[in-house]
This record gives structure tokens, sequence and C-alpha cells, in this order.
């Protein structure tokens, strides 16, 4: 495992420095290839520790998906356990030797379920994720609690909201509306054979998932800025009371909150134990547009130019690692150097090729790009090459290039 200490330099704020710092040190491996400076990384993982002034943070995995990278980070102080995406992920993770792991979403794999069930130690460290007795009784059809310890369950609250005008805002994830729906749920799990009642999750996506920086729109701006006061106002209001009723059935063991977006606001909720970080880590170029905080471009990605069509442009081997979500300019991969590259309007980022326009570049130049997001490139990718102060040290697989895919 490679320490993470803090560092002592930011060269990312020089770009002029910092990119061809990259390239050179990857020039002798052939691209694609993704990138993770350490330092920069380092900077990250500390930065989110100083925003959440001395809340636990919980490491979310989608965000990374590179086993070794998780693990150097959890090493810190001030980071502990981990929110997973997937139950097969979460059961890898506690072999690896990591003891607690929530996860994200229901389960409905019933293969993993009975792998879990069968592994007292792991369903010691695992706590799964739900919002609906069907859940529960899917659990019960794959293993009949007579023959299975205890599982932990987690409830999630949806913390959405619905304003004139602009409707409904936030993710339409967990069927537990309000408190009163939480605390019902909660009163089942506490009467139902087989399993715990041991935390709650409430992610408040239009807060941590959403910009609000906007350039000379600021009107847009102070109508987000609206809607997040909004949100903490109605949604955190919503935590706190099914937190309170809850705690009258049993003792939460974590009350989880927010993400790299929202964690400002979030630790305001005297509900919550914990905050979930995992893309600021990587540092994707959507915070660049985050008023509060600024990651550092931890991870990018290496495309070759494979050919010139014509004067002023280039083409680039693959490129179309388009980020999930709404789509629009935001999603697609960010060229970051040579400076001055942008798409060709017709053909955007394609699945083989890219042309580029912009720069002086020849067959077999490189081009570095950052994604919209963090955890998506794992899934292109056997590896990370780890570089620091413009050199290669080493590299970390990817879940893919270890063999194991979750979504």
């Amino acid at each position: 495992m490679i320490a993470l200490p803090p560092p002592t330099a930011t060269p990312w704020t020089d770009p002029t420095r910092f990119w061809p710092g990259v390239l050179e040190a990857t020039a002798g491996l052939d691209a694609p290839l993704g990138v993770l400076e350490l330092d920069a990384l380092a900077w990250n993982a500390h930065d989110l520790v100083r925003r959440a002034k001395g809340t636990p943070i919980r490491l979310a995995s989608k965000s990374l998906r590179v086993r070794e990278a998780i693990e150097s980070v959890l090493a810190l102080p001030g980071w502990h356990g981990v929110l997973a995406y997937s139950l097969p992920e979460a059961l890898r993770l506690v072999a690896a030797g990591i003891d607690d792991v929530v996860l994200g979403y229901p389960v409905v794999d019933r293969a993993a379920l009975a792998a879990l069930a069968a592994d007292e130690e792991a369903a010691a460290r695992i706590t799964l994720m739900i919002d609906a007795v069907a859940q529960l009784d899917l659990v019960d059809a794959a293993v009949a609690p007579a023959s299975r310890p205890p599982l932990r369950v987690a409830l999630d609250l949806d913390m959405s909201i619905d304003l004139p005008v602009l409707g409904h805002l936030g993710v339409r994830r967990s069927p537990l509306r309000d408190a009163a729906a939480a605390i019902a749920l909660g009163r089942h799990v506490a009467a139902r054979p087989g399993f715990r009642l041991v935390g709650l999750m409430g992610y408040e996506a239009q807060m941590a998932g959403v910009v609000d920086r906007y350039g000379a729109n600021r009107a847009y701006e102070r109508i987000i800025a609206g809607v997040k006061r909004r949100s903490a106002e109605v949604a955190f209001a919503r935590r706190e009371a099914a937190v309170a009723g809850l705690r009258q059935l049993t003792d939460l063991e974590f009350v989880n909150g927010g993400g790299t977006g929202s964690i400002e606001a979030t630790i305001g909720d005297s509900s919550v134990t914990e905050v979930t970080a995992g893309s600021g880590l990587f540092g994707g170029h959507l915070f660049d547009r985050y008023r509060t905080f600024r990651p550092a471009p931890a991870a990018s990605f290496v495309l070759s130019v494979v050919r010139v069509p014509s004067a002023g442009v280039a083409t680039l081997e693959g490129g179309g690692w388009i980020a999930s979500g709404p789509v629009g300019p935001d999603r697609r991969p960010l060229p970051v150097w040579p400076r001055g590259l942008d798409y060709e309007p017709r053909e955007q980022a394609g699945e083989v090729q890219t042309p580029v326009r912009g720069g002086r570049l020849a067959v077999g130049d490189r081009v570095v790009l950052r994604h919209t997001k963090s955890g998506e490139p794992a899934e292109r990718l056997a590896a990370y090459r780890l570089v620091r102060s413009g050199a290669l040290v080493g590299e970390w697989p990817t879940y893919r290039g270890e063999g194991a895919t979750y979504s």
C-alpha cells in the first residue's frame, strides 16, 4: 500500500508543467492509459477531511473502483468504512480486510446473498440497504432466517424535494418519502427475525451533485443557491425526524448523508454521524464548477493521435468515455493538454475515434483528457499508472484489472 501524506507541493496549479509531466512520465507506455497523480490524490483526500471538520468520511467505492486506492485513503485519519455499490464487491472488499462496508443500494443478487449468509465474518461487517419490506422478503426467500446469522440493514431515506415551478428535485430512489414511512419500516425490521437495524442513509443529490458556478449566469446561480438552501431546510428536517423516531426503536450505529459536493452543508445536520465522499478524490472535471471547493485533477487518461485528416484536425484513438447522467456537453471528457483542443461539433467523442480541433498534432502525439466523473473510467481500464512529481512510480489495478466487474 502506498502512503498518502499531505503533499508538499501543488504542481497541478501550473498546467504548463503538470500535464507535460504526466505525458513525460508515461511516454514509454502505450495508450489508452489511465493516470493517477498521487500528490493530487493525497491533496484531495486531506482536503475532504478538512471540509468535514471532524465528521468521519465514508468512502464511496463506485467513485474509485480501485482497491489499492481505497485502502490507501482509508489508512488516513478522518476516513472510515466504505459505501459499496454491489454485494459481490462488498464481499471482495471484506475478504481484502476492510471491516466496515455499507451497501449504498438494495440487493437482489441471490447468489451473493447466499454467500453473505454463509460467512459470519462478512455478515458482521457488511450492512445491506433497504427501503421496502419486499427487499427483506427477497432475502428470506434466498436464505431462510433460521439458516443464517442476523443480517445488518440500514434504511435509505429519500431526500428529494418538490418545489413550485421547478417540480421534483433530487433522485428518484427510495419510497421512504417522510419520517413516518422510515419509522414504520424500522419498526417492521425491529420485529422481524433475521435482521438487525443499524443505520440510516439519506443522500441529498440535489445538493451534492448539482454544480453551482455558472460564470456570467448569476441569475441561475441564485436559483441553484436557493434550491440548496431549501433542500437543507426540508430534507434535513426529514432526516432528523426519522432518526429521532428510529432511535426510539434501536441504537443506530450510523446516520449517513451527503457527498463530495455537499459536505459543508451536510455536517450542519445534527443527526448525521458520517458523510460520504468519493468523486472528489479523483477530481473529475464536473467539480470545476463548484463554488466552495476545487479538487485537484488527480485522475486523467491519455489517448494517442492515430491520423490527421486535415489541417487543424487530429483523430484520437477512442475517446467516447461519456459520463452517466443527463446527456449534455458536461458529460464529455475534457481535453486538457495540449491546450486549445475542442471536439468536432458533428462527431463529438466517439467509441473508437474522436476528432479534435485546435493545436498542431501529429500521428503518435498524446492528448490528456479528464473524465466528467471519477469511477467510470475504471470500467475501461485494467490499471491506473501512478505518477508523482513527474515520475512513474507504479500502478494500481482497477476492479476490472483484478477480474471483477459489478455493473
